[in-house]
């Protein structure tokens, strides 16, 4: 028998990374998605190619796959996850709470048929502690009986993933190219279903260090490439590091990470210079030309309190260790200007109609004001 995987998101990370490991792990993959074009294809050809961004660029052909467009056949998602062996999400943080009434009625329908096999829910999403939120989300649908069988019988555990997926368009609306390089490790204390591992995911049990280290690694460099290189004309990621002068400051935002990673979580430092140089290579992957408008959207989320710039900040402040180059990096954040991005155009209308401090207190969530001071001598001085 084959084991059935429910996965939401048919783009190209649900399809290039989430859905081949799966497919290694004999699973029958059927993709959630309000994608027709996507969803249809699916159901027509059961299967997908992969590209391998590599010497060669090998392919891999996916197959036992489907599509049910959850806009148009709720009822089908429900049946589908009442069959499930495991649930993954691929979708983004902003779109997990849209799904959480179909996948609570999906648990309700388990309860009914009298499942009493546990399933795991993994939000494989670029945030830290997505599982347990989508799970927050859910809890909100479902009845005093539904929650008593989801707390025995379903698991939220946690995920952290990596994967560079950078933005394509083909003919063929499946085909996907993916970077050689690929994460995926999830928490053991939160999984319901210990028995059931993947080849191809780590398990640990405490993942909120390795989630940090890549957010704050691969996220932080990814959009410090992109923001500094967006500021020295650069227009793909790959020129960008070309540029001396902006690699420098890749490497010693990474230099900065590292100094807070060890603080924190006891990471060794020879094991993060070579995990920090394996990253700055892949961002200089020949075979994937990334844009810095994709690398570089939606800036006003980048600016968070929680987010990749700023959340290091906090903590290398509070530890008494230096963040000069990640301030410089938030300043180029703040003269990045891309008309065609919602975000950008807000965050230069912001600037042009408020106190520069203002605009950073808003779009920070920032209360510590000599911290705010600091940002806003660093983007004058730039």
């Amino acid at each position: 028998m084959m084991k059935k995987a429910v996965h939401f998101g048919a783009g190209n990370i649900g399809r290039g990374f989430i859905g081949e490991i799966l497919f290694e792990n004999n699973f029958d993959i059927t993709f959630v998605d309000v994608n027709e074009a996507i969803i249809n294809a699916l159901n027509e050809r059961h299967s997908y190619e992969i590209e391998i961004a590599e010497d060669g660029q090998r392919h891999i052909a996916v197959s036992g796959v489907s599509g049910i467009n959850n806009a148009q056949d709720p009822e089908a998602v429900v049946a589908a996850i009442t069959q499930a062996d495991i649930i993954t999400t691929a979708i983004g943080p902003n779109i997990l709470p849209l799904i959480a009434e179909l996948v609570a009625k999906g648990i309700e329908a388990r309860q009914a048929a009298g499942q009493q096999q546990a399933i795991d829910v993994l939000a494989c999403e670029n945030m830290i502690g997505g599982s347990e939120f989508l799970w927050s989300e859910v809890q909100k649908y479902l009845s005093e009986s539904g929650l008593a069988y989801a707390k025995e019988y379903v698991g939220f555990p946690n995920a952290a993933v990596d994967r560079i997926v950078p933005a394509q368009s083909h003919e063929d609306p499946l085909f996907v190219v993916v970077e050689p390089f690929k994460e995926w490790v999830v928490e053991t204390g939160r999984m319901k279903n210990k028995a059931l591992k993947l080849d191809g995911v780590h398990y640990e049990e405490e993942l909120t260090p390795f989630i940090e280290r890549k957010l704050f690694s691969v996220n932080s460099g990814h959009a410090t490439s992109a923001y500094t290189g967006a500021f020295y004309g650069a227009k793909t990621i790959l020129e960008a590091l070309k540029n001396e002068t902006v690699k420098a400051n890749v490497e010693a935002v990474l230099g900065e990470i590292r100094s807070l990673l060890i603080a924190k979580w006891g990471f060794d430092e020879a094991a993060l210079v070579d995990y920090h140089k394996v990253i700055i290579s892949r961002f200089e992957n020949p075979y994937i030309v990334d844009d810095v408008t994709r690398v570089a959207r939606t800036p006003i989320r980048k600016l968070g309190f929680d987010e990749r710039f700023i959340r290091p900040i906090r903590e290398l402040k509070e530890r008494g260790l230096s963040y000069d180059n990640l301030l410089k990096t938030v300043a180029f954040v703040f003269k990045y200007n891309d008309p065609e991005d919602p975000q950008s155009v807000e965050l230069q209308d912001l600037l042009a109609s408020k106190l520069l401090t203002e605009v950073i207190a808003q779009v920070t969530d920032l209360k510590d004001q000599d911290l705010i001071k600091e940002i806003e001598a660093t983007v004058t001085s730039i």
